[in-house]
């Protein structure tokens, strides 16, 4: 957990101050000093708790972020999003869920805006430092997200990838970059990595070009889902709970802990009849022909859903014991967030919708708090989901359980407003992650290693799943390019 009593920065030059308040003392009680000790014990400062966590903000030219959400309405294709910006980017408070939710801390939050509530997450972070020398990383407040969700639809390439070029060449020109050329620099992408790595100059293709400009392979981005590239750390979708304090964080998981599940198992999705790779359809047919065990909160693709309603999603993973979290338009879903969060135990069909993307906050041996069932075995018919999750005993269903639920503050994203004191929230494992990054970095520069080795190299699935000792069964996944 962070020291929440920071220190000031240290380079604000003091002048020694301990040696005029130790030498008057001295010479006031004509205190006889040992003539062996030495100056630096005599004028030892107090241990620095912001020591290798100082964090310097870029201050970028407002187009880069606060006039990029002047047009709010504009900002994603079929949705007004200027509601959404209230309270720090977690949007419209929930006022009644009818007891589904506890009483407050709850929010309808888009899952499009992390980079509004990282930045503003960050203008409390306590280790800031005005002096960039002495940063252990910088923060580029970049809104990358928001900006490509106006342009994805519609607009040629010119347009999609304007502002990106124009902050990497920013970002180029400032004295900051030449220390480590941009290696100490990170930044939020609030959607999918895929959109930032169109592979063409095709209008026809996908996305902007931001993470293939050179500039940006020397950065280090946050997205909610990463591509293969080890120079992409994914980190969680924002949910709808954002306490304020760490009772809130105890009462709900004691909540969930003792919940009544009244499911077997749960699945809150839109089939995807334009995908013929899906595995929707025949997990939609599976649970509609399991009504009694299975809950199926059916989404729709367009218009207002039941499942914009956090309190109607989070009521069907709470009253179920597994949920269901299939690739869908990508590997990962932010279902795969809101289920953990109410002490639902995911399934996963593809290693890439969790254990190879959330490695920060997500533990290693995945079997404690997930269940794995390969995607092609239900593709072609030859599992029964239903028997699958029968076969787990209570025992065994209880300590995932368990485990799920100690995920909970590692997943949430705390309100900035105030402070959690002995939880670590996402922001808080993010930070820890990325400055564990940085700093092997810098030590590899000074050692004279080359600092481009593996800071930004394609097809790093498999370094991404090393660790969790079944790299051989998923040979298969990590070899092969297909999406869902």
């Amino acid at each position: 957990m962070f020291n929440q009593n920071a220190s000031p920065d240290p380079l604000v030059d003091t002048d020694n101050p301990f040696i005029d308040v130790i030498e008057s003392l001295d010479h006031a009680n004509n205190l006889a000093v040992n003539k062996n000790t030495t100056l630096a014990a005599r004028t030892k400062r107090p241990a620095d708790s912001c020591e290798g966590r100082y964090i310097y903000v870029h201050h970028l030219p407002r187009r880069f972020n606060d006039d990029v959400l002047k047009n709010c309405s504009v900002l994603v294709k079929w949705l007004d999003m200027c509601p959404f910006l209230k309270n720090s980017g977690f949007g419209p408070q929930v006022e009644n869920s009818e007891g589904v939710l506890s009483e407050k801390s709850w929010f309808t939050t888009n899952q499009f805006l992390l980079e509004v509530m990282f930045h503003e997450r960050m203008k409390k972070y306590k280790c800031l430092t005005n002096n960039s020398s002495f940063a252990n990383a910088i923060y580029v407040p970049f809104y990358a997200g928001l900006d490509a969700g106006r342009y994805l639809w519609g607009y040629n390439i010119s347009m999609r990838d304007s502002l990106g070029s124009d902050l990497v060449k920013w970002l180029a020109q400032q004295p900051e970059w030449k220390r480590m050329w941009g290696r100490d620099h990170f930044f939020v992408l609030g959607r999918i990595g895929w959109d930032f790595r169109r592979q063409t100059d095709h209008d026809s293709d996908w996305g902007s070009k931001l993470m293939t400009l050179p500039e940006s392979m020397n950065l280090t981005a946050l997205s909610i889902e990463t591509t293969s590239w080890s120079n992409e750390f994914a980190i969680p979708y924002p949910t709808y709970f954002h306490p304020s304090s760490d009772d809130e964080v105890f009462q709900w998981q004691n909540r969930m802990q003792s919940h009544n599940r009244r499911y077997l198992f749960a699945f809150a999705g839109a089939p995807r009849p334009s995908a013929n790779d899906s595995i929707r359809k025949e997990i939609i047919h599976q649970c509609l022909a399991s009504r009694r065990t299975c809950n199926f909160l059916r989404c729709n693709s367009g218009g207002e859903s039941r499942c914009d309603n956090p309190a109607e999603v989070i009521k069907v993973f709470q009253d179920s014991v597994f949920c269901l979290q299939p690739p869908g338009d990508s590997y990962t879903r932010r279902s795969i967030f809101d289920s953990i969060l109410a002490g639902c135990i995911p399934v996963f069909f593809h290693p890439f919708s969790a254990y190879a993307q959330y490695t920060w906050h997500l533990q290693r041996d995945y079997w404690r708090y997930s269940v794995f069932i390969p995607i092609d075995l239900v593709k072609d018919g030859f599992v029964s989901i239903k028997q699958v999750l029968l076969q787990i005993s209570d025992n065994e269903m209880l300590a995932m359980r368990k485990e799920v639920i100690k995920l909970i503050p590692r997943v949430i994203y705390a309100d900035p407003r105030s402070k959690l004191q002995t939880l670590e929230d996402a922001f808080d494992i993010t930070l820890k992650g990325v400055l564990h990054r940085i700093g092997k970095v810098r030590k590899n520069i000074n050692k004279g290693r080359d600092p481009s080795n593996g800071f930004a190299e394609e097809n790093s699935w498999k370094m991404k799943l090393s660790g969790i000792g079944v790299e051989e069964e998923w040979d298969h996944f990590t070899d092969t390019s297909m999406r869902y």
